[in-house]
C-alpha cells in the first residue's frame, strides 16, 4: 500500500475545534496521515522540527507564525500550505513560492460572511437603525423620530469600491434589491462592471452619487486614505459609510468629524488604528456602529474555512485545478 502523506496542523488552539471539526479531521485521514496532536503554534516550539521534516501539507490557520526560508529548510518534503483562513500576505515569506511550495488560501470561503454581514450593514444602514435604536432606548417616543424621504434601502444607489471576492459576492447580492449600483475599480472596464450588475464610475463620481458606500478595496501604500476628506466630503448628506474591509482605507478623523456634524452616519468593522483607543468620539456617536472585525468567519462559519483547505488538498492530491491558489503576484493586491 502507497505511504499517504502526511499533514501538519499550525493553527492557534482557539481556532482549531471551530476550524478542524472531528468529522473534518475524519474526512481528513482518509487522505493523508494527520497528527493532530501536532497544532504548532510556533516552529521552535516542542516537537516542532520533527512535524516541520516530516510535513507534506502544512494546515495553517489564525496564530500560524510566519513561514520563512528558515522554517522550509527545516520542512525539506513540503508541498503545500493550505489557510484555512483569509490573507496570507504576511504568512508567507518570498522563499516559499522560491521553492516552488503550492500555496492556498479560503479568502473565498472567509468572503461569503463578510458579505452578508456588508448586506445586513447596508440594510439597516439605510433605514438609519442605529441612530434611531439610540433614540428610542434613551426613551423618546417613536413618533418623535422623523427620518423624512431617503430612508430604506428601495430605490438607492450603493457604490461599491474595489471588485474584490467580497466586492463581487456582495454585488451578487444586491442584484435581489432594487437598487443602483456604482462601482470603482481601476482594474474593470465598464463592460465588465456591467457584467456584476455595476456602472463603472471613477472614485469621485461613485462618492458624489452615493447614498451608500462599501469598502472592498486592498489595503496598499496608494490606496491609504482613499477615503479622504476630500472624498467623504463629497457624500451626499445622510449618506452611510460601511467599511468591513480595512481601517486604513479610511481617515479616520476627517470621518469622525462627518459623523459628529450629524452629516454622515457609518458602519465599522474595521477602524485606524486598530482597535480604537478607549473613549475615542466615534465609540459614542449615535450614528456610528463600530463592531470588532467580526464581518469574517465566526462561530459555526468557521468551519466552512477548514471544509475549504481540505478539499483543496484533496484536489492536490486528485491533479485538480485548486480554487485558492495564491502565486506571488497576487500578494501585492491582496488584503
Amino acid at each position: 500500500m502507497p505511504r499517504r502523506p502526511v499533514a501538519v496542523f499550525a493553527i492557534a488552539p482557539w481556532a482549531f475545534p471551530g476550524v478542524f471539526p472531528p468529522h473534518l479531521i475524519a474526512r481528513l485521514r482518509r487522505s493523508a496521515e494527520v497528527a493532530d496532536a501536532v497544532r504548532l503554534t510556533s516552529f521552535d516550539g516542542p516537537g516542532a522540527a520533527e512535524a516541520l521534516a516530516g510535513a507534506e501539507f502544512l494546515l495553517t490557520g489564525w496564530g500560524c507564525p510566519r513561514i520563512d526560508a528558515r522554517i522550509i529548510a527545516a520542512a525539506p518534503r513540503l508541498r503545500a500550505v493550505l489557510h484555512a483562513a483569509g490573507s496570507v500576505k504576511a504568512l508567507v515569506d518570498p522563499a516559499v513560492f522560491e521553492r516552488g511550495i503550492t500555496v492556498s488560501s479560503a479568502a473565498q470561503a472567509n468572503a461569503v460572511p463578510v458579505a452578508d454581514y456588508t448586506i445586513a450593514a447596508l440594510v439597516l444602514g439605510a433605514k438609519l437603525a442605529f441612530a434611531r435604536a439610540r433614540h428610542y432606548a434613551a426613551g423618546h417616543d417613536r413618533a418623535l423620530w422623523q427620518p423624512g424621504d431617503g430612508t430604506g434601502l428601495h430605490d438607492c444607489t450603493v457604490g461599491v469600491i474595489g471588485a474584490s471576492r467580497i466586492g463581487r459576492l456582495v454585488l451578487q447580492r444586491l442584484r435581489a434589491f432594487d437598487v443602483r449600483v456604482l462601482l470603482s475599480d481601476p482594474t474593470l472596464t465598464p463592460a465588465e462592471a456591467a457584467l456584476l450588475g455595476a456602472e463603472a464610475v471613477d472614485l469621485d463620481e461613485l462618492c458624489r452619487r452615493s447614498d451608500l458606500v462599501t469598502v472592498h478595496a486592498p489595503a496598499l501604500p496608494e490606496t491609504r486614505h482613499l477615503l479622504d476628506r476630500r472624498r467623504l466630503a463629497l457624500l451626499p448628506d445622510r449618506a452611510v459609510l460601511v467599511n468591513t474591509a480595512r481601517g486604513s482605507l479610511v481617515d479616520t478623523r476627517a470621518l469622525t468629524e462627518e459623523c459628529a456634524s450629524g452629516r454622515l452616519s457609518a458602519v465599522l468593522d474595521v477602524t485606524d488604528p486598530e482597535p480604537l483607543p478607549a473613549g475615542h468620539p466615534l465609540f459614542s456617536l449615535p450614528n456610528v456602529l463600530i463592531t470588532p472585525h467580526l464581518a469574517g468567519a465566526q462561530g459555526r462559519e468557521l468551519r466552512r474555512l477548514g471544509e475549504f483547505a481540505v478539499a483543496e488538498l484533496e484536489r492536490l492530491l486528485a491533479g485538480d485545478p485548486l480554487r485558492g491558489e495564491v502565486l506571488p503576484e497576487h500578494l501585492p493586491y491582496t488584503a
